[in-house]
Order: C-alpha cells, then sequence, then structure tokens
C-alpha cells in the first residue's frame, strides 16, 4: 500500500524526506491486489467516507436481510460477505453491478456481475423469524446467560446462522479436528509465568548462573 508522492534526491546535502500517502480508499478489494493500487493510484483524491461506530455488531454471513433503498428495494436474501470496517454487507443475488472487461475491436467482451456493498445502518435490515419482516435488533441476555439477537418489534429470538461460524479451517467448530500445533485448553489453563522483583537483566542472569559480585558506586542526589 506504499505510496511515496514526493521525496528528496538521493544525496549528501540534502535531509533526506518523504511525502507519503496516508490516505486510502478501502473497496472490497484487498490491499495488495492490482485492482486497490489501481483505484488508489498516486494523484487521484477523493471525499474521506466516514464510518459510523458500531459497538454490537449484529449481521452475520447466512442471515436474512430485506434491502430498504435502491432498485432490489423490498427484495429479500442472504447475507454472503461482511466487512465490518465499513458497515459493509453483501447480499447474495441483490444490489449488482455491471462491467464490461476484455472488449477489443470486434470482440465484445465480457460481462461480470458483481455485488455491491450495503450499509448496515441504513440500507438494509434484518428479518424477524416469526413473520419475515423487517425489525430492528437488540442484544439481550438469556436466563442462562447466554447473548442472543432479538427483534424489537416481537421480541423474538433471532439466532446465528451456522454459516457464520464457517472459516478457512473448518465448516462448523464442531467439526474441527484439533492438529499438533494448536493451542489446547490445557495450555491456556497452565500458568508458566511467575512473578518475581526482578528485572528482565537479573532474571537472565539468575538462570544462566551469573552471580553479581561489584558494589556499585554512592550516589548523591542534590
Amino acid at each position: 500500500m506504499a505510496q511515496v508522492d514526493w521525496k528528496t534526491p538521493k544525496a549528501i546535502q540534502y535531509r533526506q524526506t518523504e511525502v507519503k500517502r496516508t490516505k486510502f480508499r478501502f473497496t472490497t478489494n484487498r490491499p495488495w491486489t492490482q485492482q486497490f493500487a489501481q483505484q488508489n493510484r498516486v494523484g487521484t483524491r477523493r471525499k474521506k467516507v466516514f464510518v459510523e461506530p458500531i459497538t454490537d455488531w449484529s449481521f452475520f454471513n447466512g442471515d436474512r436481510v430485506e434491502i430498504l433503498v435502491g432498485k432490489d428495494k423490498g427484495k429479500q436474501g442472504l447475507v454472503n460477505y461482511v466487512v465490518q470496517e465499513r458497515n459493509w454487507v453483501m447480499v447474495e443475488g441483490l444490489n449488482c453491478h455491471y462491467r464490461s472487461i476484455g472488449k477489443k475491436g470486434d470482440y465484445p467482451g465480457m460481462m461480470l456481475q458483481s455485488e455491491a456493498p450495503l450499509l448496515v445502518t441504513s440500507q438494509v435490515a434484518l428479518l424477524d423469524p416469526s413473520d419475515n419482516k423487517p425489525t430492528d435488533v437488540e442484544w439481550r441476555y438469556t436466563e442462562e446467560g447466554d447473548k442472543v439477537r432479538v427483534s424489537v418489534r416481537t421480541g423474538r429470538i433471532i439466532p446465528i446462522p451456522k454459516l457464520a461460524e464457517e472459516t478457512k479451517d473448518y465448516k462448523t467448530k464442531r467439526t474441527y479436528v484439533e492438529q499438533e500445533k494448536d493451542t489446547t485448553e490445557d495450555d491456556l489453563t497452565r500458568i508458566t509465568f511467575e512473578p518475581a522483583l526482578k528485572t528482565f537483566e537479573m532474571d537472565i542472569a539468575t538462570k544462566m548462573g551469573i552471580e553479581e559480585d561489584r558494589v556499585p558506586l554512592k550516589t548523591y542526589w542534590y
């Protein structure tokens, strides 16, 4: 992501300074891809986008939501991608945009379809499982102490879908098999550090069997 707008020549008479770009336009493209570099090429300046902070995130992969704005307003679909850093979700097959690539001469190229992100604060809403209608959501605790999502309109619990557990390592937590280098629960509960009134140097000297027999000089403070 490093982009240098200007820097001094490499010579002894110059103090080495450089002006780097620190503000980037973050999109659905990964920062190390060519598409991200093209969207943030040197010389392009875009208006800053302010992101509303959300303390308790309520949208997960596999949630059924309804779109509140745009050409697909009123349609319902499943969330298939989440970007919490921008308050974005993408709905499978909805709110799509199209772009043509590879057009050259008589060759018409190819048309690609991709879902555009939607803001969870104002553009999508979770569906209440009791009537499949959009509702606001808040987090509450059950009598057993479990934290659950609850529909504000009906009080119905909205369970987190199993698809939200899927990672690169496993489809569900229950089916994951521990590997040799995994950190086990026993490793988390075992105490490996014993506090002592020693500095780092004193601790290393004790472990290596080094005894300090030098007498420090007296110091005086005025």
